[in-house]
């Protein structure tokens, strides 16, 4: 897809763009007109058209939803060759089925997104609390209260066999006076002599992740095979939850450079069908990022194993797939996953790509 990478135009409200561009070059071209897309990935070096085709989440994700929520029109070659253009009002199922639908019924070719005014900087607050118990009362608050324009977290190894559990939030603001951090902080139960407060240009802070990219690969980190998990986890259970897993995790089934990421959401920020989530009104992001040490293939694959059974646990809990992950399903999960929107995706794929041509690899059909 890197051959059609073009950036067509930008426009106060939209930019046009290749789905082979990168999410940087979006970034970088709208920048320049003072504009930014309301949600942007963490890693920057994603594509288009790879994002749009699972959902695509970001710090941003729990004001603003799914960057599939926020796309204007698409153009998209289906399975059986047709080339379409379709958008909520034009063609609106191939529209609903394609984004978020892994790639089944249609590749993307070209994406019309929305844009907002970017903001002139960002002041970065990370806290740390003892336990998951504080981080997950504070994130609840933060995210009640609109604390944050970006709103995270994580458990991170602390080097010594336990963990550091990590609010990360961020307040956007303009020109050379930051927000009242005793104002924004007020209230909250992280131990604030750790905390760690930062300014930085919209534009560094979007790409921080490229530092931690270039950290990996000086240690040679970076291509080695990364089994991650990513789930939402109801709201109602999701500490619960998501203690008894961290108290089952080891330093090395997530590797010195990765994380448990954490945070909460608000559902009604989110309205592509098929990104699927728990029927709640808050769920949790909970992802295993796990970076391991080495590119040992039997670790991988115990990793991988480990997934599945940790995704039964989710799914019995009822949590949701977020389907960025390393672990096989069949297609009878998908239908659990998809339901009740797995009928119309069944008839989408006799429509688009009778020949299950596209993306065979997710097992759907």
């Amino acid at each position: 897809m890197g051959a059609i990478s073009k950036i067509h135009h930008v426009q106060a409200d939209r930019i046009v763009v290749d789905a082979g561009a990168t999410w940087q070059a979006v970034l970088e071209a709208t920048l320049a007109q003072g504009l930014t897309p309301p949600v942007l990935t963490n890693y920057l070096g994603l594509s288009v058209g790879g994002t749009l085709a699972v959902g695509g989440i970001g710090a941003m994700s729990s004001r603003h939803g799914m960057q599939t929520d926020h796309v204007i029109e698409l153009d998209v070659v289906t399975g059986d060759g047709r080339e379409l253009t379709c958008s909520a009002a034009s063609n609106p199922e191939l529209f609903n089925a394609v984004r978020a639908g892994l790639g089944q019924f249609g590749v993307i070719t070209r994406a019309a997104l929305d844009l907002v005014r970017a903001p002139e900087r960002v002041r970065r607050y990370q806290l740390f609390y003892p336990d998951l118990a504080s981080l997950t009362a504070d994130q609840r608050r933060a995210l009640r209260e609109q604390r944050f324009d970006q709103l995270q977290g994580a458990i991170l190894p602390d080097g010594s066999g336990g963990s550091r559990y990590q609010l990360e939030g961020a307040v956007f603001y303009a020109g050379e006076t930051p927000p009242d951090s005793n104002a924004v902080l007020a209230a909250l139960s992280d131990d604030r002599k750790t905390a760690v407060i930062t300014d930085l240009s919209y534009r560094d802070d979007a790409l921080a992740f490229a530092k931690f990219e270039q950290l990996l690969r000086s240690k040679g980190q970076w291509s080695n095979p990364q089994p991650w998990l990513l789930t939402f986890l109801r709201g109602s259970n999701a500490e619960q939850i998501a203690r008894e897993i961290i108290e089952g995790m080891s330093a090395t089934h997530i590797g010195p450079f990765g994380r448990m990421t954490y945070y909460p959401l608000h559902t009604r920020a989110f309205h592509t069908p098929l990104v699927r989530m728990p029927d709640e009104e808050i769920v949790f992001a909970f992802n295993l990022i796990r970076i391991p040490a080495s590119d040992d293939a039997l670790t991988a694959g115990l990793l991988v194993v480990q997934n599945r059974s940790l995704y039964d646990r989710i799914r019995k809990a009822g949590g949701v797939l977020y389907p960025v992950s390393a672990f096989s399903m069949t297609q009878a999960d998908w239908e659990d996953h998809f339901s009740p929107h797995w009928p119309p995706l069944r008839d989408a794929k006799r429509r688009y790509d009778p020949a299950n041509l596209l993306t065979p690899g997710y097992n759907l059909f």
